[in-house]
């Protein structure tokens, strides 16, 4: 969740930073509401965007009467296509130096940066490497006095201002740990000419994990910066961005959408929007999305695209039925539904036989019916393709050895962490059907219950008194998730496979932090668990989409994988194994990890790959494959390729970066010799062909 300045130096002042006086003025209060600080005024846009000074968006006052004509020049600015819901007012500021100062969570580094600048302000990225300082926060040992007092000196500060910067800065990163801040910029912090420190601009991004677990952290939201539509999505639990097309997309899982969207985005049906119903698709979160769609003028039509995994194709059908109430839709819809219960979707559907209602059995069909429902003159959206030519393999001729080995098979034991809840004990019973070895569950304070002939016991180190422990599955709210990872890490059980999401960010920093020289291997969080076809599963994947074979399946999403796996199997590929390694940006075992092993695995001759916009997971891959000579084919497949910069969609990982690009993450996968799909549909073709 992204705050405007207005609201970050709310957060700062509760936060004990100083900041300067403010008010908030909107369009409606511009003629009578008035500051009661001196003149002269600075009048400032608040807006989710840079440049706002370069576009006429901070204006300065002399004189009171000059405020509302002032007021509303800003008023009637577009900036960067963001109109202007409020100002903030303050006075002017003595100002005798300025300087930059952020903590950032980074992604790549696994921690939190402390970045320091002598100079400050809109040109910061121009004004050299040697203005900034950059230094590593480890969590849980967070910040230290050395790196504050490094922070110090390179500001060039005298003496007698060490004990308040100190205090600022360790504010700061309090207020980082507290709130939940994945970013806490001070751009500029000035010393003002009376010797003190001021936050004169601010930029805060919160964990909307954080947000979701403190729910007081909505106090922070400022619904004026996103549509009508947005927030109603956001209300219901949808994850909803808006799109400039005409086709409304409904799907389930957040790969799947992001892969849909590519799909009608490259064919010329441009998506209107992203909208993942999630796992609880039920009467009333349907009604919600229809409505949604229905009410945008720029949707001429909607594509519900479902594939039941865990999600019952059945139980959609059913809740779209009741969302219908038998009565034809406000606008065509076409649906495809495949996997779990679809062929009983489908008949339910066919059932309703309700003009414009177009019922699809594969996804050439939806495609070829939407093409047939376009607009006279639909809007023309190019999308440049980033898959050009054939990728040329740079694997060099290495001899490398790695002694990593893949080791769950049907005998394993499984420990279930979070067994008495409700999704511990739906998926221990459908891993028992599965044929999973079930040994031991995990609820504190429920120690000496039995669920589903399984003892429960109060702790792991309890339970590895009397089981051997091959894996642990974490079905634990996202508040003691961490908990509960570091927890099957300090007993030292090989394999924990953390379902959980909505974990915070700092929790799992922290936790992986701590436990970087254990022997556990952490699947997750955010995962759909594993799978060995014929022999076991630990995690909530749907079965039927998996059969033995010789193809490993690795993703980044839920979804994605039974999409993928059920194409391969229908054209008679089976599959070696399956594995999640999860949708969060800060993840345990990754994709190079899974190479290691899979190197080894006699059993695997090929590997799919599924990846997502966000991170480098992908490219990370890329550069062990050349690095190390790795000769099993690789076939991948990207989606999000068509994802608005900026915007995140569905997973906390899955965002492609402001100035970044899809490109350099498919060019670099190309080079390594993965032989790169333009959509899932390409996925058996190319993996038969390697194999």
């Amino acid at each position: 969740m992204l705050l405007n300045e207005h609201k970050s130096k709310l957060l700062f002042e509760e936060a004990g930073i100083p900041v300067p006086e403010g008010i908030a003025v909107t369009p409606e209060e511009s003629d009578t509401k008035r500051p009661q600080f001196s003149l002269p005024w600075f009048l400032k846009a608040q807006v989710l965007a840079g440049g706002r000074g370069k576009a006429g968006g901070i204006l300065r006052v002399d004189e009171e009467s000059a405020f509302a004509e002032t007021a509303n020049k800003i008023f009637d600015l577009t900036i960067k296509g963001n109109s202007v819901p409020f100002i903030r007012v303050e006075p002017a500021a003595d100002i005798r130096r300025e300087f930059y100062v952020s903590f950032a969570v980074s992604r790549e580094k696994r921690c939190i940066l402390l970045t320091v600048g002598r100079e400050g302000g809109v040109e910061i990225e121009n004004l050299g490497e040697d203005n900034l300082l950059v230094q590593e926060i480890r969590l849980p040992a967070g910040l230290q006095g050395n790196q504050l007092r490094a922070a110090f000196f390179h500001l060039d500060l005298g003496k007698e201002h060490f004990k308040d910067f100190a205090k600022l800065l360790t504010d700061l990163f309090n207020a980082v740990l507290n709130y939940g801040l994945l970013l806490a910029e001070i751009n500029p912090l000035v010393l003002t000419g009376d010797g003190r420190f001021m936050a004169l601009d601010g930029k805060v991004e919160m964990d909307d994990n954080f947000v979701e677990i403190n729910t007081e952290m909505e106090k922070y939201y400022q619904p004026e910066h996103a549509t009508p539509e947005e927030n109603r999505a956001r209300e219901a639990g949808l994850s909803f961005v808006k799109l400039p097309g005409w086709v409304g997309l409904m799907v389930n899982g957040a790969g799947l959408a992001m892969a849909t969207m590519d799909l009608l985005n490259f064919s010329d049906l441009p998506a209107s929007n992203f909208l993942d119903l999630g796992g609880g698709a039920d009467q009333k979160r349907m009604e919600i999305a229809l409505d949604l769609l229905f009410g945008d003028d720029a949707v001429e039509a909607i594509f519900i695209n479902l594939f039941g995994g865990i999600l019952s194709c059945e139980k959609v059908a059913m809740a779209l039925e009741g969302a219908l109430g038998g009565k034809a839709p406000q606008k065509p819809i076409v649906a495809r539904m495949s996997g779990k219960d679809s062929e009983s979707a489908l008949n339910i559907l066919h059932g309703l036989n309700v003009e414009g209602l177009y019922i699809a059995t594969n996804m050439a069909e939806a495609m070829e019916t939407l093409r047939n429902l376009q607009p006279v003159k639909p809007p023309r959206i190019d999308f440049p393709d980033p898959i050009g030519g054939a990728g040329e393999a740079k694997v060099a001729n290495i001899t490398y050895e790695s002694l990593d080995i893949f080791d769950i098979d049907k005998n394993t034991p499984i420990l279930v962490q979070g067994i008495t809840g409700r999704e511990g004990q739906l998926h221990t019973r459908l891993m028992q059907e599965y044929g999973a070895n079930v040994v031991a569950g995990v609820t504190p304070f429920k120690g000496g219950q039995e669920v589903l002939g399984v003892p429960v016991y109060n702790s792991i180190a309890e339970a590895a008194r009397k089981h051997e422990i091959g894996a642990s599955i974490i079905f634990v709210p996202p508040a003691m998730a961490a908990d509960a990872v570091l927890e099957a890490a300090f007993n030292e059980v090989p394999w924990a496979v953390c379902i959980t999401e909505g974990i915070t960010q700092h929790a799992m920093m922290s936790a992986f932090e701590q436990i970087k020289d254990s022997p556990t291997r952490v699947i997750g969080p955010n995962t759909p668990g594993l799978i060995v076809p014929g022999q076991t599963k630990i995690g909530i994947l749907p079965t039927q989409p998996f059969i033995p074979g010789p193809v490993a399946v690795l993703s980044r999403s839920g979804t994605l994988t039974y999409e993928a796996a059920q194409r391969l199997t229908d054209a008679g590929i089976g599959q070696s194994l399956s594995v999640g390694i999860g949708g969060d940006p800060f993840i345990g075992t990754t994709f190079v990890d899974m190479f290691e092993m899979l190197r080894n695995h006699d059993e695997t001759k090929a590997v799919v790959v599924l990846g997502e916009i966000g991170g480098q997971a992908e490219e990370d891959l890329a550069r062990y494959v050349v690095q190390t000579g790795f000769d099993k084919p690789v076939v991948s497949f990207i989606a999000g390729q068509t994802a608005p910069p900026g915007k995140r969609l569905g997973h906390a990982g899955a965002i492609l970066e402001k100035g970044g690009g899809i490109q350099g993450k498919i060019t670099t996968m190309m080079d390594a010799g993965f032989s790169v799909c333009r959509s899932l549909r390409e996925i058996p073709g190319m993996t038969e062909k390697l194999l």
